[in-house]
């Protein structure tokens, strides 16, 4: 199923915009990538990509879904089976990579980190 783009540029100026219409924003990185970063985008919610929950999410608004791969190759896949679902939902083009690139607003998050290493003797 092809799923609809949404460009860095046009989200940014929809999360700018009117409150009720502004989409709901999908974090469907794979795990790894999603606990080992330190940043999501403005708002976003988690969704864990293998067993994507359309019940969760409004039908009656946009779904922006995006990952941490340029591609977007897991928020595709993410996208189809929600608007299987019966969401509207578009995907970030060029994903969390672009949208730092371009230097546009994050949230903070939590991050797992590495051990500090042990005290030497």
């Amino acid at each position: 199923m092809a799923v609809l783009r949404i460009t860095k540029e046009d989200l940014k100026a929809k999360l700018d915009g009117d409150p009720g219409a502004r989409p709901v924003v999908v974090d469907a990185r794979l795990r790894y990538p999603f606990v080992h970063s330190s940043m999501q985008l403005p708002g976003a919610v988690r969704i864990a990509p293998e067993q994507p929950a359309a019940a969760a999410l409004p039908k009656d608004r946009d779904i922006v879904v995006y990952d941490s791969d340029p591609n977007e190759i897991t928020a595709v896949r993410v996208a189809a089976a929600l608007a299987a679902a019966g969401c509207r939902v578009q995907v970030l083009t060029g994903g969390l990579p672009e949208w730092v690139a371009a230097n546009l607003p994050v949230d903070a998050k939590e991050a797992v980190r590495a051990p500090a290493p042990p005290p030497k003797e």
